[in-house]
């Protein structure tokens, strides 16, 4: 079965060349089409997971392309929805700040340590993604559908906040105590 091994990895990657799509179909005022689009999406991401377990196609590039579709997914719906002024702008240098710290402080990691790269999310990052996915798809649904969330997003926006913070200080706290520095 060496092609099923290698669908969630395609799934992966159709994720990631969906997120140019996504940001001009946000940017066009498109926003049902960015809606489902983002729906598909992050149903992929369940998809994939599934897929890649049940044929046991676990692979080192799933572990890598797999976030990083998610994170690129993420930050450019963000980053366009607050250039379209549909999520605040504190909300959405927060998101990128957090990842951009998470990319670096892994680099950092890898490049000043003998350890390998461990691509292992916390579990506050995990609830992170689940209230930054919710919050993306209630704004997207609300500018789509004329869908009225009864004051959703406005909570999800601190949560979303909250768990970008403790998130980020909790993987720069696990890269301080796992890495030490000869002087």
């Amino acid at each position: 079965m060496p092609r099923l091994t290698n669908l969630p990895n395609i799934i992966s990657i159709a994720r990631l060349l969906s997120v140019p799509v996504a940001v001009w179909l946000i940017v066009s005022d498109l926003y049902a089409a960015a809606f489902w689009l983002f729906m598909i999406a992050g149903l992929s991401d369940a998809v994939d997971g599934f897929l890649a377990r049940l044929f046991n196609a676990q692979t080192p590039l799933g572990a890598y392309i797999d976030p990083l579709a998610d994170k690129m997914l993420l930050v450019g719906v963000y980053v366009t929805l607050g250039l379209q002024g549909l999520l605040p702008d504190w909300l959405v240098i927060l998101v990128v700040f957090r990842d951009l710290l998470i990319i670096g402080g892994a680099l950092l990691l890898y490049t000043m340590s003998d350890r390998s790269l461990s691509m292992a999310p916390l579990w506050v990052s995990k609830i992170n993604t689940v209230a930054q996915i919710a919050l993306a798809g209630i704004v997207l649904a609300r500018s789509a559908l004329l869908f009225d969330d009864g004051g959703v997003a406005e909570i999800l926006i601190y949560v979303v906040a909250a768990t970008t913070f403790i998130s980020g200080m909790g993987y720069l706290g696990r890269w301080t105590r796992g890495v030490t520095v000869d002087t």
